[in-house]
């Protein structure tokens, strides 16, 4: 019985320690995953916000009936005789 005492005490010890790496490592992995769900976009999260925004910038849009066109041409810092933008070509 005297032998098996040491043996017993050091496997549980050697379980107790297995226990803590494993915890350890699940919480590791834990906080991994949380970073990297801040970089992604995630519906649930994001989403709610995000239309939020967009109805504010809706809201501030009108329509025009044309006869403005004229006078926002005019006031246009746009140049007329720029190439036409396509993108992923570099000028």
């Amino acid at each position: 019985m005297r032998n098996r005492r040491p043996v017993k005490n050091h496997t549980i010890f050697r379980v107790e320690e297995e226990l803590q790496e494993q915890d350890f490592l699940d919480r590791c992995f834990q906080e991994m995953l949380d970073e990297e769900d801040q970089d992604w976009f995630i519906p649930s999260r994001d989403l709610p916000q995000a239309v939020g925004q967009l109805q504010q910038q809706l809201n501030g849009l009108s329509v025009s009936d044309g006869h403005d066109s004229e006078d926002i041409l005019s006031k246009s810092n746009l140049n007329p005789d720029a190439k036409e933008f396509i993108p992923g070509v570099k000028y």
